[in-house]
């Protein structure tokens, strides 16, 4: 039994890895309930959508300091944003690392590193490596040696990726899914599809769990 989601997600977004850490914890739930009421396991199939929040961004990205500040009216402001994130996943084991981000990332290349991590199986895996490598360690994720060495880390010939971001291949595929998303109404991330069940935002593990059980419920009905 294969059940698929299907995630719009962008690496800028803080709770876009909020919500890939409380769906795998859901996952986890729903595999332990698959074996002991549905005595068969539940094969999760995860299809990853890009969404770019900041679609002007410079190539290079821009100084998060300078960006954030005039994003939010004062750097104050924005570390208060910040400080809300961190306390809102305090119980997701997640360690927020704001201190250590110098630059507010173009996600483009990571949205088409994605894409071709896809060719491999690997999508997810890449997807959950460049967020926590953003989000927990201050990575530059714009950044074209940082994305081939994270690929390296997931098992992705890294000569390979950086051959690849420095063409201009996957661009339009990833602009196509991105204007796919757009067409079914999707305007915010993270917003994640299963089974009939759209979910946006930051919801919790209960939530997840519960529309995993109702897609499992509607497959085995089918």
């Amino acid at each position: 039994m294969t059940l698929m989601i299907e995630i719009t997600s962008d690496f800028i977004c803080p709770w876009c890895l909020v919500v890939d850490t409380r769906l795998n914890r859901a996952i986890a739930l729903l595999a332990r309930c698959a074996i002991a009421q549905l005595k068969t396991p539940v094969e999760i199939q995860r299809i990853w959508y890009p969404f770019e929040l900041n679609p002007t961004m410079p190539e290079a990205g821009m100084d998060r300091k300078t960006y954030r500040s005039n994003k939010f009216g004062s750097w104050e402001y924005s570390q208060k944003l910040d400080a809300q994130t961190m306390q809102a996943a305090i119980g997701d084991g997640i360690e927020f690392r704001y201190d250590l981000m110098q630059v507010t990332p173009n996600t483009l290349k990571a949205h088409r590193l994605t894409w071709k991590a896809c060719q491999f199986g690997k999508a997810t895996e890449m997807v959950e490596r460049i967020l926590n490598a953003y989000f927990t360690e201050g990575q530059d994720i714009s950044d074209i040696e940082t994305l081939a060495r994270l690929a390296a880390e997931v098992g992705i010939d890294a000569e390979q990726v950086r051959t690849f971001l420095a063409s201009t291949v996957g661009v339009a595929e990833v602009k196509e899914l991105e204007q796919q998303a757009a067409n079914r109404n999707i305007r915010s991330v993270p917003t994640i599809k299963i089974g009939r069940e759209m979910i946006v935002g930051a919801q919790s593990v209960d939530v997840f769990l519960i529309a995993l059980q109702t897609a499992v419920n509607e497959l085995k009905a089918a």
